[in-house]
């Protein structure tokens, strides 16, 4: 007699950008492709050309989408995410994984099934860490951001309990996992997408890569400050608000690419010397894996999950001070430094999303 197959959903906080945990999205839909996918909404215009990743999708939106300018009112309407999830119907469900950072997808309520959280963090706006604007600056949303967030700790806390088990994406989310709401986790690294053959380039490489959002907690600014001050060629992927202020500074062998197709971006891993990683605390960091998947070093600031990611000296070059001097001085080691590209790209190997996939499914089958 076969074993009836559970019945799977997926849950995601938004899609508005493309980032690290859309990225996981796309990997459970892959393990998972009947599933539908439950999230609060979706912003067509602002994915661009990522849109097209999830255009075929079952996509199902939240009560949010009723509100008048959602789209554009969606971060201050964060106090009411618990709520768009929680109002979501999924009792056909035996198996919910929630996908989440700051939107609360956590707090679906799945009562013939369980819920598994891969969480990519606990909120970074409610627990001191920086985020992608520099919202403290001025003092009335600093006053009204602080009293929305010491009630969001306390719904957050709440809502983490109703999680049945938690997957952290790296030992540093797994120890705020454990800090902030007392579970336990397993860490599963989020999947990156390593080429099959090692893509090692005999061409010169003559420049630095920088590939991330253009926001105040990945600090393009260093990057670009660094590279005009030692007049090294720079290649920046990536939009966000700081655009404006980083082209103002930026000197004349700074490029700015905007957002590109992930052939566009392999290629450009391929011929870079060496990522710029400055972001402080970060969560994991997908970034890294897929310059090291290339063969590419990364020179990155010595804290959250590159600490778990780069062999410091061998991978890459972790750095402590996170200034331009002391990014300046990271890459200056890097230029005397002879990488092998080999080594880098088989450490790369182990964050695949085959090794990704294989423990998704091998946690989902023993706790059934």
């Amino acid at each position: 007699m076969k074993t009836k197959s559970p019945k799977i959903a997926l849950v995601h906080d938004y899609l508005r950008e493309y980032g690290g945990a859309e990225r996981v999205l796309e990997s459970l839909h892959a393990l998972f492709p009947d599933a539908p996918v439950y999230t609060a909404f979706v912003d067509e215009r602002a994915l661009g050309i990522h849109w097209s990743k999830f255009a075929d999708w079952d996509i199902r939106t939240t009560w949010i989408t009723k509100i008048p300018f959602y789209k554009q009112l969606h971060s201050p309407l964060r106090i009411f995410s618990p709520q768009y999830f929680s109002a979501l119907d999924l009792s056909e469900y035996d198996i919910v994984i929630s996908s989440t950072n700051a939107y609360f997808s956590k707090a679906v309520s799945v009562p013939n099934g369980v819920q598994y959280c891969y969480c990519h963090t606990p909120a970074r706006s409610l627990y001191g860490y920086e985020t992608m604007s520099d919202w403290k600056k001025n003092p009335i949303i600093r006053l009204a951001g602080t009293l929305i967030n010491h009630y969001l700790r306390i719904v957050d806390f709440e809502v983490a309990q109703k999680v049945d088990y938690f997957i952290a994406n790296s030992e540093e989310t797994a120890s705020r996992i454990k800090k902030f709401y007392r579970r336990d986790s397993v860490v599963i690294n989020p999947p990156v997408r390593i080429p099959a053959k090692p893509p090692l380039s005999k061409v010169e490489k003559k420049y630095f890569l920088y590939v991330n959002r253009l926001a105040f907690s990945k600090h393009p600014d260093l990057a670009v400050e660094v590279c005009t001050k030692l007049d090294l060629p720079l290649k920046v992927v990536g939009e966000g608000k700081m655009l404006a202020r980083l082209k103002d500074i930026a000197g004349p062998t700074i490029e700015f690419l905007g957002a590109v197709n992930d052939e566009k971006l392999s290629e450009l891993y391929a011929g870079a010397r060496a990522l710029l990683y400055p972001v402080k605390n970060e969560d994991f960091g997908m970034v890294p894996i897929e310059a090291m998947g290339h063969g590419v070093p990364v020179i990155a600031h010595r804290s959250g999950g590159p600490c778990e990611t780069i062999t410091d000296g061998v991978t890459g070059i972790l750095f402590d001070d996170l200034s331009v001097e002391g990014l300046e001085k990271a890459l200056n080691i890097a230029l005397k430094k002879k990488f092998d590209q080999n080594k880098i790209y088989d450490h790369s190997k182990k964050f695949s999303e085959a090794v990704f996939a294989t423990k998704i499914k091998n946690l989902i089958t023993a706790k059934q």
